[in-house]
């Protein structure tokens, strides 16, 4: 099957090791401005819903909290074992979803429907089985051949019977936190979670037929080494997961408080780090694993590989997703939505959602209207974060420039990383090579206008490697 050892060259990581955004979204959040508010989101969903061929939707819904805290953590989520605050954040979920669908025509399908946070399974399954419902009762959804329904699971908090009802609900995909299953490293990152807890769900994901797993692990936490990650990887691969997501750990404890919690005396050496990441690619590789971008992985025959395949693949704020065409809609606390060439965040704070919901407005805390510039280097950075390569001719056509022209910057930037063998540049085109595809961040931020005026504010993103 594949062979990934040749995206692995260690003296280019270490070289290139250099905080970035991870392109979730361009422009990234930071650039995004309080002047964007509510009637700007109306505006925006208006315009969308004038389209000659109605766009779908994808509905993103945060469930914030979580029973203990996890110390590499730096999602926006609220420690409680207190389980009637689920019940009355769901109350104002349920008026925000009914603003929400009230923006658009019913003629605009549901395609995709995500659950994240924090714990999504802090609710009972009975509530998240009626939050389908609701959701449901105000939008339009697809049938069920296109719809992907998934969700983000806590092994540790979850019966297989759970997932049975989940299934029942209308999910049929599953994305479970594992990190790493070395007692010790479970130990300094306060997740106590057994190998037996997370392979019985990932059985029943497969009993009561959900069509994709993903199980996410996380290299360069503290007290990790090369035989317990390896071990770890292992375990993971004899579940045979349908995607896999190795992120690398950023440790950023200014930024995010549970991380001053962890000893820094207990993280991996950069070259041990470096070791844990070439033993994952080994392993996925022999295992037949595709490498899709950034830190994701999936079997050959697994929709995000096939969309890979046929040029369709799509990253946002959930990540790598096959739904290229549809407008985002956020839910909940933080929940980021793109609607049109539009970004909007609710606030990352509960008092201040729960406030706006209570007031009967949008919560819009942030947002930004993107520029004509904004959308063709959306464009082009999401050409290269899905594909690794670029066609200078199309990319012209679509925004009616002369590429080369228009970035001849960003083209300038690119020559040392040619000269690195990073990327091939041709006059009609780029590519990445297969060095080069472990770094499209850095290649991607040759294209990134707000970079300059980021990287000179305080550091805000994570390291590329």
């Amino acid at each position: 099957m594949a062979n990934l050892s040749s995206l692995f060259d260690p003296d280019l990581l270490r070289r290139y090791d250099t905080p970035g955004p991870r392109y979730t979204s361009y422009p990234t959040a930071p650039q995004f401005s309080p002047g964007f508010d509510e009637s700007d989101l109306r505006a925006m969903a208006a315009t969308s819903n004038g389209d000659p061929i109605p766009r779908p939707l994808s509905l993103y819904l945060h469930i914030p909290f979580c029973t203990s805290p996890c110390f590499y953590c730096g999602c926006n989520r609220i420690i409680t074992r207190d389980t009637a605050r689920g019940a009355a954040y769901l109350t104002r979920l349920y008026r925000e979803v009914a603003m929400a669908s009230a923006l658009f025509d019913r003629d605009r399908d549901v395609e995709q429907v995500h659950f994240g946070g924090g714990t999504p399974n802090f609710l009972t399954p009975a509530q998240i089985a009626e939050v389908m419902d609701v959701l449901r009762r105000h939008f339009s959804f697809a049938a069920p051949a296109r719809l992907d329904c998934s969700i983000e699971l806590d092994p540790r908090f979850i019966t297989p019977d759970d997932v049975g009802a989940l299934a029942a609900a209308g999910f049929n995909r599953a994305s479970l936190g594992v990190q790493d299953f070395d007692p010790e490293v479970q130990r300094a990152v306060n997740r106590i979670q057994s190998v037996e807890q997370t392979l019985a769900i990932i059985d029943a994901c497969r009993t009561h037929g959900l069509q994709s797993v993903n199980v996410d692990l996380i290299y360069g936490l503290p007290k990790q080494s090369l035989a317990g990650f390896s071990r770890t990887l292992d375990i993971t691969l004899e579940a045979r997961p349908d995607r896999l997501a190795i992120y690398s750990y950023a440790h950023l404890p200014s930024m995010f408080r549970p991380q001053q919690r962890i000893n820094a005396e207990d993280l991996p050496s950069p070259e041990v780090k470096l070791g844990l990441l070439q033993c994952a690619i080994d392993k996925l590789g022999e295992a037949g694993y595709v490498y899709i971008g950034m830190d994701h992985f999936a079997l050959p025959g697994d929709s995000l590989a096939q969309a890979q395949q046929r040029g369709d693949l799509h990253r946002n704020f959930m990540g790598y997703t096959t739904h290229a065409e549809s407008d985002l809609v956020g839910l909940g606390v933080s929940a980021i939505s793109h609607i049109g060439p539009s970004f909007s965040q609710n606030p990352r704070d509960l008092g201040s959602w729960e406030q706006a919901i209570d007031q009967g407005r949008l919560p819009v805390w942030r947002g930004m209207r993107l520029e004509e510039d904004d959308v063709i280097r959306a464009d082009v950075i999401q050409q290269l974060m899905c594909h690794g390569t670029l066609d200078y001719r199309d990319l012209g056509r679509r925004h009616v420039i002369e590429f080369t022209t228009y970035f001849a910057d960003a083209l300038q930037r690119l020559r040392p990383l040619q000269d690195d063998g990073l990327v091939e540049l041709r006059p009609d085109g780029l590519q990445a090579t297969s060095r080069g595809r472990m770094l499209l961040r850095i290649i991607a931020m040759c294209f990134d206008r707000y970079l300059p005026t980021a990287a000179a504010s305080t550091p805000r993103f994570s390291r590329t490697v």
